[in-house]
């Protein structure tokens, strides 16, 4: 995947300038595929020369050079084109599974704290996804097709959390 696709979507949901981008990038597709704001400007830029997006003067810019972004036919068709294409599998590749393995073979390494360290960020993190859930989805209304595919998307992210969780309980269980 590419960050101007994850940029794409973030447009086509809503148009907007850089900064405010930016900030609700942070907040939802952020989540899953990271980006920083350089990186977001600059990929800005590239689709804008593609023709994929255009921008013109926001209207709250008054004397700053603020620019508000909006997906074109093009940008929609490359989006389009893009998700239709086979995704890779998640390829896991995680530091501390090595550490882990170092220290079946050494037999002298202590990582239990870091694993309790993980294992907190895990249960902070449970903790935002079931908030949103709670704020966003679970009012009683019948939810709309986009709605529930975010809500489905939160999931996979609550269920990931809850199982690094109950993986760091039974790892600990092992170590001690």
């Amino acid at each position: 995947m590419s960050l101007a696709h994850a940029v794409l979507t973030s447009l086509i949901e809503k148009s907007s300038s850089g900064y405010d981008l930016a900030h609700r990038f942070d907040k939802s597709i952020g989540y899953f595929w990271h980006a920083t704001h350089q990186q977001i400007y600059r990929e800005l830029a590239r689709m804008e020369a593609a023709g994929w997006i255009e921008s013109s003067s926001a209207p709250d810019a008054g004397k700053t050079r603020k620019r508000e972004y909006r997906v074109l036919g093009a940008g929609r068709a490359e989006l389009a084109r893009w998700a239709c294409e086979p995704s890779v599998p998640l390829d896991l590749r995680d530091e501390f599974m090595v550490k882990l393995r170092a220290d079946a073979a050494l037999g002298e390494i202590d990582l239990r704290d870091e694993l309790r360290r993980r294992t907190a960020l895990h249960q902070e993190k449970l903790a935002h996804y079931r908030a949103i859930e709670q704020r966003d989805f679970l009012h009683g209304k019948p939810l709309s097709r986009e709605a529930r595919i975010h809500h489905m998307i939160l999931k996979k992210g609550i269920l990931f959390e809850e199982g690094s969780i109950a993986w760091g309980a039974d790892m600990l269980a092992v170590l001690d």
